[in-house]
């Protein structure tokens, strides 16, 4: 069993920062892809950005440009850095991973963030 702990959310003013962080924690797992999804009031939930074990990464036409998305490996834990936030941005973030040589997959609690205009 993976638990997955997210942190770094939070009230900012459009145009400002923030940096999400999910670590995961458990015994015996070795991780393969992570990612962040978001979901907006009334809204499905979307990928924003994912990462894979070489480091290669992916990003919503959204966000590109404003945000990153990085990991450490050794820590099992991935990062969102925010930048250039906008009211649109705001939304409840998940982390989400895949492990290795495993089909199971792990969803974090998620994390509010608030962009105010």
């Amino acid at each position: 069993q993976v638990q997955l702990v997210e942190s770094g959310g939070g009230l900012v003013q459009a145009g400002g920062s923030l940096r999400l962080s999910c670590a995961a924690s458990g015994s015996g797992f070795s991780i393969n892809n992570m990612a962040w999804y978001r979901q907006a009031p009334g809204k499905q939930r979307d990928l924003v950005a994912a990462i894979n074990r070489g480091g290669s990464t992916n990003y919503a036409d959204s966000v590109k440009g404003r945000f990153t998305i990085s990991r450490d490996n050794a820590e099992n834990t991935v990062y969102l850095q925010m930048n250039s936030l906008k009211p649109e941005d705001t939304a409840v973030y998940y982390c989400y991973v895949e492990l290795r040589f495993s089909l199971l997959r792990y969803w974090g609690k998620g994390t509010l963030v608030t962009v105010s205009s």
